[in-house]
This record gives structure tokens, sequence and C-alpha cells, in this order.
């Protein structure tokens, strides 16, 4: 077209705004105009799948405004955010709040994660529970003297940084101001002030390798006192194994009893390093915080051995034995209350009232916490469990309202933002 780009945007801010009719299920839902900096709010019409409007912020006046002169609003679906929580009681006091499904679940892994990673400590000292399953490695491989000597300086950093943090925290500091001081992120700040040990950085959880098949053969012949890597990698060669020799050197020194016979011996390990191996314990490493707490939020069913192996670890523990089954016990609640369920049970509100019971007196302040949180929103959280109405549909609109903001780059202002998204509904 023969026109400049003024023009284009002239008209379009010249175009008539679509005339909807008014929304009878509402869908409430944040979105980035700039990420971390600046917010808005989406409405979405719930039953005809559009979007009615969008707000320059997501604070509880604003959303208060828009609702009171629309009186047709009969139900609010919802985040757990506060401030739409208010927004939507001060503006439409009558209308039922629904809080989201998958936000629920969202915040009480959330809250596992945090609660695991204070004690996580205290976890990776725990024994590991034997299952019968097939052997998995518990790390990566020895690395090098250098990699290893990079490691330890950066560990020593980090713990320097947390013994920083604890030592603020203790002096009555805010986690905000530790974080604007420190430069640190405000997610990290809050980690290590309420951790009770020095967070390790987790282990990888490694598969079961190319040795796999092999590991009892080796396990056999290391028995029998076999250690010669190059002759066990060549009889495993007779057996069809097609690593390399490096591999099965990598697995036979984590278990050698003395060096090997050609080891130079600049290269064998003396009395310190002999006693740093031996002051890291026999137990196997454990998986994060946040793998933790994504198995423990799952239906018990899904997960595979090697995560049903670490929960039975870490439930050794009588805290996390406990805090485990109040947490698997609403992540079925919620679960059984989705959509489309068969298996709904017959008093959702019951069933809640007793976790709430239970989880208020737990004596985990984490989960104590949340319970109240829970108490607090409690009608909505109720609804969200008979009835049907999600944020699902206004995620998807949040989606669609990217993709227009990325064809402009991300510079267009909230105005022609507003007008793109409402003509292109």
């Amino acid at each position: 077209m023969p026109t400049s780009a003024d023009t284009v945007l002239r008209l379009v801010h010249a175009l008539p705004l679509p005339e909807c009719a008014p929304p009878s299920v509402l869908g409430v839902d944040d979105w980035a105009l700039r990420k971390g900096c600046s917010y808005g709010t989406i409405l979405v019409d719930l039953e005809a799948h559009r979007v009615v409007d969008l707000l320059s912020d997501r604070t509880a006046q604003t959303l208060t405004d828009w609702l009171k002169d629309r009186d047709t609003v009969t139900v609010i679906a919802r985040d757990r955010s506060t401030e739409y929580a208010r927004g939507s009681a001060l503006g439409a006091p009558g209308a039922v709040q629904v809080a989201d499904r998958w936000h629920l679940l969202q915040n009480l892994r959330q809250m596992v994660e945090r609660w695991l990673a204070g004690v996580h400590g205290r976890l990776r000292r725990l024994p590991p529970v034997s299952g019968g399953a097939v052997a998995r490695r518990t790390g990566g491989y020895p690395r090098s003297r250098t990699e290893a000597a990079a490691t330890a300086d950066s560990r020593a950093r980090r713990h320097a940084v947390y013994e920083e943090v604890r030592r603020r925290v203790a002096a009555g500091e805010k986690l905000l101001t530790i974080s604007r001081t420190m430069g640190l992120a405000r997610g990290t700040v809050r980690s290590y002030a309420h951790a009770q040990h020095f967070p390790e950085r987790a282990v990888r959880e490694a598969g079961l390798g190319i040795l796999a098949p092999h590991r009892e053969y080796l396990e056999a012949r290391l028995a029998e006192g076999n250690e010669n890597a190059a002759a066990l990698w060549r009889e495993l060669q007779d057996r069809g194994f097609a690593g390399s020799a490096k591999q099965v050197r990598r697995w036979l020194n984590q278990r050698r009893t003395g060096p090997a016979k050609f080891t130079p011996h600049k290269w064998r390990p003396g009395p310190s390093e002999a006693a740093s191996t031996l002051a890291k314990g026999p137990f196997p490493a454990l998986i994060s915080p946040r793998q933790l707490a994504w198995r423990l939020v799952q239906a018990p069913q899904s997960i595979d051995t090697a995560a049903t192996e670490a929960l039975a670890r870490i439930s050794q523990d009588p805290e996390v034995a406990k805090g485990r089954d109040l947490v698997r016990r609403l992540a079925e609640l919620i679960g059984r209350c989705g959509v489309g369920s068969d298996a709904r049970p017959a008093n959702p509100s019951a069933v809640l009232d007793s976790w709430l019971k239970d989880a208020l007196s737990c004596g985990i302040p984490a989960v104590e916490t949340f319970a109240a949180g829970v108490r607090q929103d409690e009608a909505a959280v109720k609804a969200a469990l008979t009835m049907p109405w999600s944020s699902g549909q206004a995620e998807g609109q949040v989606n669609k309202l990217k993709l227009i903001k990325r064809q402009m780059y991300g510079r267009a202002n909230f105005d022609l933002l507003r007008r793109r998204v409402l003509l292109a509904a």
C-alpha cells in the first residue's frame, strides 16, 4: 500500500471498537506490558470466548471501577491474587469468585519447594531406601583437578554470600533491602534466608547409562578383585558392549580399593584427599527441592521408580512424612474436582474443611501459612472445587495478546495494543 506508517496508525486509532454483549462469566488475569516492570489486566468473556477489555494495571481499584459500571457479572474466575480478590469483592459484591485450580496447584508446589529448600541439608543426610530397582549413578563422574578446584572456589563464594544474607536477616534487615544492597535476585535472598543449612547445588539426576546392562557382570568381576579397566573393557566387548574404555575406567575409578598399578605418584591421592573423600559420607546425592516438589504433587502412580525411592528416602524424616500426606491429599482433591473427572467426591467442601483443620495444626510453618492463605480465600477455593469455570480461557487470550504485542516488536503503547486486541476479537 503506498501510504506511510503514520497514516496506518491514524486509521487504526480511528476505527470504532466492537460492541460486546455484557459478560456474565468473567475471566480475570494479568499480562506483562514489560515483564518485571509494568503489568496490565485482561478481561475475558468465558462464555463467548472473547476479550472484553484490557486494563492498564493490575490493581484492585482499577478492577473495581470497571466492574461497578457492569452489573451483569455473576461469576469471576481469577488466580490467587489478593488484588483481584479485593477488586472483585468491591466492584461486584454479588458475584461468585472462582479460584483457578491450576494456580492453586502451582501455589501448592511453590510452597513445597520453599519448604523442602529450607530442610534440604537435613534430608541429604538420610540414608537411601533400597528398592530393588536397577542401580543408577548418583552423580557425575569425577572431573579433573582443575575443574574440581573451580567448583570448590564457586562453592566458597556462594557460601560467603549465604552467610552474609543470614547475618543481615538476623540483624533485622528486610529481604527486599538485602536484595537491592547485595545485588541478588529476591528469590535467591528468600531461599538463603529460609534455608536452615547452606543449599548445595543439586546433582542432575543421572540416567542408567550405557553400562547398565553389564553392571551386574562388572560388580561380580570387581568382587573377584579384577581392577584392570582395560581388561574389563575387552571382556565387555566380547559381551556386546559398544562403548569406550574411558567409560569403564570412569566407572572403576569410583570403586577402586587402591590406585591403579601404573598410576604416576603425582596423581596418587594424598592423605588430605583421602580424608575429604571419606568426609563426604556414604549417602548418595539428593535431587533438588524443585524436583522433589514436582514429584510430591503428582499422583503416586504417575511417577517412576527412581522418584518413588527419592520420596521414600526423604519420608524417613517425620516432618516430611506428615507434610507429604497433607500435600498429596490436597493435590488429589483438586485433581478429582477437575472438569471431566469421574472421581469427584460427594462433598468437596467438607473434604477441604477436613484438610484445613489438619493443615492448620500440623506444626510445619510453611504448610500452616499456605493453609491460612487458603482459609482466607476459602469461598473462591470451594467454588473452584464445585464449579467448572477456570482461568484457562484467559491464559489462552494472554498468549494471543503476546503474539499481537510481538508483531509490533513490543513497542506499542497501551492504547494501540488495547485497540488491536479488541479489534482482533
